[in-house]
């Protein structure tokens, strides 16, 4: 006999009463009723600071010391966590495998559904594996329905490994042995039932926006709200370049051109190069002796 999860206790999976005669309304009253229902999102998500503030500073730790930050999850959780996981090398000028995100059913899963993936936790443990998960990693898993398998197998696997466990989920839980941190932004029910991509989706990219985010200027990779470590490889964010260095190092566009031709396209390094009037090398040295922080640096 084939055995069926039992969802009706979720709140992902309950009717929502606001919606519930959606299908007759015009197509005004329908887009007012999922941005009324959107509304509850970033009050649900600020509810879940703290949780989030102690998650960012445990990332950090971890990483510090040599760790990587890795997400996972199935379904529109598992295509979240990739795409966050992506989007940190071009932003921020990450190893590619410093962040990574793991989904159900593997690459081919992020364009296109594999239903019954999220059922194996099995399958998350030998993807942990490979990617030889050890201590100092964080892993961070994503379920909207907190009940995924694929997750619980893989936080369980990371349990035994030693490292950084934290979940985040739309399902309110206050205590649970799958992690050592819980961010439950609790949505209520969906505007279509169980469709986990609406508010239970804005909410989760809310949360690794910040986690990723705060991460990151905490490791240095901005000066105040400009991103510093921006790899500048097409002429968008070779121009975002110039404008930091011009802004940073109060120098023309012709001459901040010549300065980041010389530091090699390093923003921080073309920065420190102009303010204190200095050439490559030596920027650099005292770049790295402050750890990457261009504002250590500058001082």
């Amino acid at each position: 006999m084939t055995k069926h999860r039992k969802t009706d206790h979720l709140i992902t999976e309950r009717i929502n009463p606001r919606t519930i005669g959606i299908d007759k309304c015009s197509t005004l009253e329908i887009v007012e009723l999922i941005s009324e229902e959107d509304k509850e999102v970033a009050e649900a998500v600020s509810r879940q600071i703290r949780k989030i503030t102690k998650s960012v500073n445990f990332i950090v730790s971890s990483l510090k010391q040599g760790g990587r930050l890795l997400f996972i999850g199935a379904g529109t959780s598992g295509r979240l966590g990739v795409m966050e996981a992506t989007e940190c090398p071009p932003t921020f000028g990450t190893d590619p495998n410093l962040i990574k995100g793991v989904i159900a059913g593997g690459k081919s899963a992020f364009w296109r559904s594999i239903e019954g993936a999220e059922d194996s936790r099995k399958d998350s443990q030998t993807e942990l594996a490979k990617l030889k998960l050890n201590s100092k990693d964080v892993v961070v898993g994503i379920a909207a329905s907190v009940d995924t398998p694929f997750v619980e197998g893989a936080l369980s696997y990371a349990k035994k490994i030693g490292c950084g466990r934290i979940i985040i989920t739309c399902h309110p839980v206050n205590y649970s042995n799958l992690a050592d941190i819980i961010i439950s932004p609790v949505v209520g029910p969906e505007v279509i039932v169980g469709s986990t991509r609406m508010k239970a989706g804005t909410a989760t990219k809310m949360v690794l926006n910040m986690l990723t985010t705060a991460t990151m200027i905490k490791l240095g990779k901005t000066y105040g709200n400009l991103m510093v470590d921006v790899q500048p490889r097409s002429e968008k964010l070779r121009d975002r370049a110039i404008r930091i260095v011009m802004h940073l190092a109060g120098t023309g566009r012709k001459e901040t051109s010549i300065l980041l031709e010389r530091s090699r396209w390093n923003v921080k390094i073309a920065v420190i190069m102009g303010r204190k009037g200095i050439k490559y090398r030596e920027a650099r040295a005292i770049l790295e002796s402050s750890n990457g922080f261009l504002r250590k640096a500058l001082k």
